[in-house]
């Protein structure tokens, strides 16, 4: 298991893009978050196996391609915290 943290920058926040990945993540054996962050960037932490971790990734970037300007990805130890996809406010 492996955790990754990405921090997504651009146009990020009001496009629907937390929304768009909570559904997307449904696709993928991936449990983690997603919110707004404070200075109009997304983060988000997904937990799952290292390959299917990566396509959900993959796939987020490929969906939100327009809006994205920046991608920073961390790869952390996978704590299991998580037990499911969800939207943080």
């Amino acid at each position: 298991m492996v955790r990754n943290r990405v921090i997504f920058t651009g146009r990020v926040q009001g496009v629907g893009f937390r929304h768009a990945t909570k559904m997307q993540a449904r696709s993928y054996k991936v449990c983690g978050t997603v919110r707004n962050l404070k200075d109009g960037s997304v983060e988000m932490v997904s937990e799952g196996e290292p390959e299917e971790v990566a396509r959900f990734i993959a796939s987020v970037q490929d969906r939100m391609d327009g809006v994205i300007k920046e991608t920073n990805l961390t790869i952390e130890d996978a704590n299991g915290e998580f037990s499911e996809f969800t939207v943080l406010y």
